[in-house]
């Protein structure tokens, strides 16, 4: 039987991951199947390596711009990507989807409102993974000290749920075959408005090992993961708080700090940065994965191009500033202190959000003091790490999410579209009760 082509739509380094993951699984299950790629936001670096293999093609125009995404976290950078050029970019994209819909071909959108509302304006059926929604954040308390939100959680509190209903109205649409979301709260909300949304976990936690052996070079120390972002100058402001937040090095605590990177920040980047903060070039040890090691006193700072996949199930804590891989971490058991900047996207209310979301296995601190004290207090507490561990997991799902989409995604989005796209088949986005 014909199988469709295939466009996928998504809007930012996360979401590019897990578009990334339901694409080589759906490789798997329908070889040869086409794929085409629109990355909404920035250039999609993400597929680069897919591309190059031939799994998938890159689509459209490809515009960095000045708020890494986040345009609308603040007004000035909004502004900022207006004048980059935000509108004719989205005019490009929306052409491009617009060509591929009217052919009667499937979209998947992965993400929020952007790519949800480019797909049902396609005008051919379409699926919805909506990845960073989710109702626990208003659900679940704010962490110590960071005070309640009212306004924000009323408003959702009043809905029964975290979306919103021009989006309800989305992803019932009759072209709209499948809506998956992040959690099983969140899917319970959206059934509630009639929308026939469903949880088959988080796809985000597929591609670790987390029985990974302790290699010889971490073992007698201790073993914090640093994730200061990807955004720069961002992440590179992000690293200078969190090493300046450090303990003074103590001889009888050698620690390691993992610091797993991706394009960015680079290894000229870094290298200021660090000799600023005392530290200076060492010797790579034996068997080590890591591309660089810098040493000041006991403290070791390992830096590791590609390797958060290998380095995240080996930390003991995490020291973040990040999305994504934030989430990734504390999925794996690993609880997390954060320390909120100037931004554009690690901010207060961004880290307030994410530390509900978790259910507290990150937990975001006021500034370096604090979390110096809540460090050397993690580092000395098995239990309580133990203890948000198990909350991280339960909050981010088990593995083997990829596989389960793919699945829904070829019988619902790929199958059904060879009829065409009219109609609203068995499966689809509309629930048939509350």
């Amino acid at each position: 039987m014909f199988t469709p082509p295939l466009l996928v739509l998504s809007n930012g380094h996360g979401e590019d991951l897990i578009a990334l993951r339901l694409i080589e699984a759906l490789g798997r299950q329908l070889p040869g199947l086409e794929v085409q790629v629109l990355p909404l936001v920035g250039i999609g670096q993400a597929f680069a390596g897919a591309e190059a293999a031939g799994t998938l093609q890159r689509v459209g125009p490809r515009l960095p711009l000045p708020s890494g995404g986040f345009s609308n976290q603040s007004l000035g950078g909004l502004l900022a990507d207006l004048a980059a050029g935000l509108p004719l970019l989205s005019w490009q994209q929306w052409r491009i989807v617009r060509h591929w819909g009217r052919r009667g071909f499937p979209i998947l959108a992965v993400g929020d409102l952007l790519p949800l509302l480019l797909a049902w304006a396609g005008g051919g059926p379409f699926g919805f993974l909506g990845t960073p929604k989710s109702d626990h954040t208003w659900a679940s308390p704010p962490p110590p000290g960071w005070g309640p939100t009212p306004l924000a959680d009323g408003y959702h509190r009043a809905k029964g749920s975290e979306w919103d209903p021009w989006e309800w109205a989305l992803m019932g649409h009759r072209r709209c075959r499948l809506v998956a979301v992040r959690d099983r709260l969140t899917a319970r909300g959206l059934r509630r408005h009639g929308v026939g949304a469903t949880w088959l976990g988080n796809p985000m936690m597929d591609g670790f090992d987390p029985a990974a052996p302790l290699p010889p070079w971490l073992q007698g120390r201790r073993r914090l993961l640093l994730l200061p972002g990807s955004r720069l100058p961002e992440a590179l402001g992000n690293l200078r708080a969190l090493l300046a937040a450090l303990p003074p090095a103590d001889p009888c605590r050698p620690i390691s700090l993992l610091l797993a990177t991706g394009a960015h920040p680079s290894g000229g980047e870094l290298a200021g940065l660090l000799r600023a903060a005392g530290f200076v070039p060492g010797d790579v040890p034996e068997d080590c994965d890591a591309a660089a090691v810098w040493q000041r006193g006991p403290l070791d700072l390992l830096v590791g191009p590609g390797r958060f996949a290998a380095w995240a199930p080996l930390a003991e804590l995490g020291l973040a500033t990040a999305g994504t891989a934030t989430e990734q971490l504390v999925g794996l058991g690993v609880p997390a202190l954060s320390l909120p900047g100037p931004g554009p996207q690690f901010k207060a209310g961004f880290a307030r959000r994410q530390s509900r979301l978790l259910g507290g296995a990150v937990q975001p601190c006021h500034g370096p003091e604090e979390l110096r004290h809540r460090l050397i207090a993690l580092l000395d507490d098995d239990l309580e790490r133990a203890r948000l561990g198990r909350i991280g997991r339960r909050r981010m799902g088990p593995a083997g999410a990829s596989d389960r989409l793919a699945s829904l995604i070829a019988a619902r989005l790929l199958k059904q579209a060879v009829g065409g796209s009219g109609g609203q088949g068995r499966g689809g986005a509309r629930a048939s009760g509350g």
